[in-house]
């Protein structure tokens, strides 16, 4: 598995919901958005990640995979461990 300009798209999603607060959701609007981020949004939609087609919340599984991304993108970004 490689990281595709898709999944780059998909994390870069995840990245927009603040994991402090699990009640505020976002909106990726097809009017203004990027196209990349509207497909995106649509493909984590379908694999269960969010509630809905253009952003809407975090389900279960879409918090976990948001919180690991994070974390990843923290250790990638550290300096040294």
């Amino acid at each position: 598995m490689s990281f595709t300009s898709d999944f780059i798209d998909e994390m870069h999603v995840l990245h927009l919901f603040d994991l402090s607060n699990h009640q505020e959701g976002i909106k990726v609007h097809k009017a203004s958005a990027d196209i990349s981020a509207v497909t995106a949004a649509k493909r984590l939609f379908d694999k269960g990640l969010i509630t809905q087609e253009d952003g809407g919340y975090l389900t279960s599984l879409g918090l976990e995979a948001a919180e690991c991304s994070q974390k990843l993108l923290i250790i990638l970004n550290a300096e040294s461990l």
